[in-house]
């Protein structure tokens, strides 16, 4: 991609996304994820309504009239993006591609960070970790790292949950909030992993879809190609048994991960191409 060209899209999506962040999002996040505790900020003169259980004695007694302590949330927080970059990024029949969706996923939660002074970080994986990029302040940091979504070419093109979730683990030291943003078309042996990622970290799961992965209307014969393995198989879509072998897998599929994010403990959101991310986004900072 030309550099000019890199530059309007990186300006585009910033336009976009970090309006969004700033006048929809910084308040909402602000409250879904706290701070790592209350620290001491300063004394001041007691006044009536003011809690006794903060008086500062030593400093009341210095000066013969009663002092409060006064505390603020340690707002500080890292905040990791745990990035899908597979090659089943690469669908979309909805005015856009997944991998497209997550950009502009990214872009927002990176500038409601920055908006309120967070770090953040990137992994991108594919079924191998493809980057890293350490957690950093700044509208600069925020910017490459939404180049890098747009331009970043992954060497591999299937999925394993499991890796971006024990790097996690071992390479981040602080508690920080990790978003998993993937489709979650990967096989399930990452459920150990998000438990025990999910205890030392604040994990929330983004699940990017498209609504033809869900339902294929009956128009006689289809052909399927897998993006991750390149094998094609071709289906007769007006066969009532693929149809209810089709749905029966969908509501499996639906039940095993409702499952693994119930028992791990981890928030989610189902997100879709082609439409307002907003209300999804709104609804699970709300209910953290």
């Amino acid at each position: 991609m030309e550099t000019s060209e890199l530059l309007k899209k990186v300006r585009k999506i910033e336009i976009k996304t970090r309006g969004l962040s700033s006048q929809i999002f910084s308040g909402e996040y602000h409250s879904a994820f706290k701070g790592r505790g209350m620290a001491f900020s300063e004394v001041r003169e007691y006044t009536p309504g003011d809690d006794v259980r903060t008086i500062d004695w030593n400093v009341t007694a210095r000066f013969n009239t009663p002092f409060v302590k006064v505390f603020e949330e340690e707002r500080e927080l890292s905040v990791m993006l745990l990035v899908d970059i597979s090659a089943s990024g690469l669908f979309g029949t909805n005015k856009q591609l997944k991998k497209e969706l997550i950009t502009e996923l990214c872009a927002v939660i990176a500038f409601s960070a920055s908006t309120n002074n967070d770090k953040i970080g990137v992994i991108f994986f594919s079924d191998k970790i493809e980057k890293f990029i350490p957690p950093k302040k700044g509208k600069s940091h925020v910017l490459r790292i939404i180049r890098e979504l747009i331009e970043y070419k992954p060497e591999n093109k299937g999925t394993d949950l499991e890796l971006p979730l024990k790097y996690l683990t071992n390479i981040i030291k602080k508690r920080s909030i990790a978003f998993l943003i993937s489709d979650f078309c990967a096989n399930n042996n990452y459920k150990d992993a998000l438990k025990i990622a999910n205890k030392k970290h604040d994990i929330v799961g983004l699940r990017i879809i498209d609504k033809s992965e869900q339902h294929i209307p009956e128009i006689g014969l289809i052909k399927f190609k897998d993006n991750e393995s390149g094998q094609t198989v071709w289906v007769d879509s007006s066969s009532k048994i693929f149809q209810k072998e089709f749905k029966t897998f969908q509501l499996k599929m639906e039940a095993d991960l409702k499952d693994t994010f119930s028992r791990s403990g981890v928030d989610t959101a189902n997100i879709y191409t082609g439409e307002s991310y907003i209300k999804p986004l709104m609804n699970l900072f709300k209910k953290r």
